[in-house]
């Protein structure tokens, strides 16, 4: 089903209209007590499932840097949302929901690695990581070096969920949460087509260890993003391997290499090469002012559904700040670089996908077989009549409207 038309940026779907208004009244009149953002009160209820095994499963598999580091970004994200956000009775609740999730996640790892420790030392296949700037086209790089069959990729269901259940839960759990999403925001999927089996990125397993960027597209927390950025970012990277490797494991996938790919890696790419000192890079480009057109539209609409002060003003000067960020990050990172890199532009993509795969595939020293391009030919076809169309409509609705 086509989403309904979306008349601006900042434009909110009715549902997440009416929840909001229906959590502010619920919690005026006392129905329903409104969600206890506090970081100890989140620690509480996570520590809950554990018992008074609580503290050895925040410290399992994890280093006492990695613990402080995770404990401190907790509570300054909480006094920035508090602070800065201001977020609606709906974005208040998703807020919790994130941030509790991942408290009960951290500590349900660290069990999972105190048990089990042998899954931190997995050996994992040079990764192949897809490096540029958000709406740069890495997901269409990414999607088609993971429909090879001699590399593996990270699923929607994995990503978010990422602790091991049995029973294919992840799987039924992705389902149930896109189904509400597109709900809640029924442009989402324009903007970044996600289901619970297919390809995704790993943004959320950095965000596991509470790197800025997810929370920066959704909350006004300038403090907390400047203060993450300028902080080193290794223990998040550490946290991000660990997790791989558990999924690597725990799916049998160890010894295939793994495609990668979020945006955010850009800012981080020298912590990231440190702890793949054996990767293979793919460094796509387009047109600065194309990026910031396109990001800020993903941005104003995230943040339209949690907060009724979005300032489109102040939603572009950030995204032109973490452009110019990763711009010369990338650059610095790759001055002391003697892996294999491979680049392509977007328009490259758009004008010949094969002949701009081909070179990438040559340019690290690939093999592209007649099964991986079988695989990337089906992949393309299967996309013509995707969602992710209509947010180029949606872009250009936009600039006729300026």
């Amino acid at each position: 089903m086509a989403p309904p038309p979306r008349p601006h940026p900042l434009a909110r779907g009715k549902l997440a209209q009416r929840a909001s208004d229906f959590l502010g009244r619920a919690w005026e009149r006392g129905w329903l007590p409104p969600p206890d953002l506090d970081p100890d009160a989140l620690w509480a209820l996570a520590a809950k499932s554990c018992g008074p095994q609580a503290e050895a499963a925040e410290h399992g598999g994890r280093s006492a840097e990695d613990v402080a580091d995770f404990r401190e970004r907790l509570a300054r994200m909480i006094a920035s949302l508090k602070a800065e956000a201001d977020l609606n009775p709906l974005g208040r609740v998703m807020a919790w929901g994130q941030l509790s999730r991942q408290v009960k996640n951290r500590l349900a790892f660290g069990a999972l690695w105190r048990d089990k420790p042998d899954l931190l030392a997995t050996p994992l296949a040079p990764p192949i990581i897809v490096i540029g700037h958000m709406r740069s086209g890495t997901t269409r790089i990414h999607k088609l070096l993971a429909a090879d069959p001699a590399f593996s990729h990270t699923r929607y269901c994995d990503a978010y969920h990422p602790v091991p259940a049995r029973w294919g839960l992840n799987r039924v759990r992705s389902g149930l949460e896109l189904a509400m999403l597109g709900l809640i925001n029924p442009w989402m999927q324009s903007i970044h087509p996600m289901a619970p089996a297919e390809v995704e990125e790993e943004l959320a397993w950095i965000s596991a260890a509470l790197h800025h960027s997810i929370y920066e597209s959704q909350w006004h927390i300038p403090s907390y993003s400047a203060w993450s950025e300028s902080r080193g970012s290794l223990p998040i990277y550490r946290e991000f391997r660990r997790i791989l490797q558990t999924d690597a494991a725990h799916r049998g996938i160890a010894e295939r290499p793994r495609v990668l790919k979020v945006p955010a890696f850009a800012e981080d790419l020298a912590t990231l090469l440190s702890l793949f000192p054996d990767a293979r890079l793919v460094l796509a480009r387009r047109e600065l002012g194309a990026v910031l057109t396109s990001a800020v539209s993903l941005a104003a609409n995230q943040m339209a559904v949690q907060s009724d002060t979005c300032d489109l003003a102040a939603i572009e000067a950030r995204w032109q700040h973490k452009i110019a960020l990763r711009e010369e990050r990338i650059a610095a990172a790759l001055e002391g670089w003697q892996g294999p890199v491979a680049r392509a532009s977007f328009d490259d993509l758009n004008a010949d996908w094969e002949g701009a795969m081909a070179n990438i595939y040559a340019d690290l020293g690939l093999a592209l077989t007649p099964q991986a391009l079988g695989a990337m030919r089906r992949m393309m076809a299967a996309s013509e009549d995707g969602h992710h169309h209509a947010h180029r409509e949606q872009l250009a609705r936009f600039a006729g409207a300026r």
